[in-house]
């Protein structure tokens, strides 16, 4: 089940820009399709661990260390964080980097199930709502030949998983789990739309003024 902070506004509102603290374009392409005017900028934030931290929480709190640092210098804006941490039996996987890693990590997860967990924050400098939406992904069993020539095809290093479920990678899957199907790629829409509902930023009401 999501973890959530449940918005309650629904007043206009008050922030007139609406920021995307991201420099994914993966990520630009989903808020893209609310059709909602929102500038995207890089936060620089230490994405380091914290000594046992569980994966939920380092997404979680990643999220909102995003928003926060953007929100901080544009108090005008309301801005969207995300985060997103892979799993396998608990331990989390990165982002290979390049072709042999992503062989190794593929190989490692070849037949099994593989855990994502989206976090998401959204703020406006005095009200913050977080939500970690889970994506469970059972890979099909992957012959080496199968893995080199989708690394070639695609080079998804900079993907934890090494595995890009909105294009080629969804080939490389037996099944997909979620409350969300835009989870997986990096920021899950359906509960965005409830929480920026929820500061005043509701797309249909946007679309209907439109």
């Amino acid at each position: 089940m999501p973890v959530t902070q449940s918005a309650t506004a629904d007043s206009p509102p008050a922030q007139t820009r609406l920021i995307l603290a991201s420099s994914s374009r993966y990520r630009r392409e989903l808020l893209a399709r609310l059709r909602l005017p929102f500038e995207s900028i890089s936060p620089d934030v230490d994405e380091t661990p914290q000594p046992g931290e569980a994966p939920a929480a380092l997404a979680l709190r990643l999220s909102e260390a995003k928003a926060r640092v953007i929100a901080a210098r544009h108090p005008d804006a309301l801005v969207i964080g995300s985060d997103q941490v892979a799993t396998i039996d608990g331990s989390p996987i990165g982002k290979p980097g390049d072709f042999a890693r992503a062989h190794a990590q593929l190989t490692q997860l070849s037949g099994r199930e593989v855990e994502f967990h989206s976090a998401m924050a959204v703020t406006d400098g005095t009200r913050t709502e977080r939500v970690d939406v889970v994506t469970r992904c059972r890979f099909r069993v992957l012959t080496p030949a199968a893995i080199t020539a989708y690394l070639h095809a695609e080079e998804p290093y900079d993907t934890a998983g090494s595995a890009k479920a909105e294009s080629l990678g969804i080939a490389l899957m037996d099944r997909i789990e979620s409350d969300d199907p835009t989870a997986i790629i990096g920021l899950p829409l359906i509960a965005l739309t409830r929480i920026l509902a929820g500061f005043g930023w509701d797309p249909l009401d946007r679309a209907g003024q439109a």
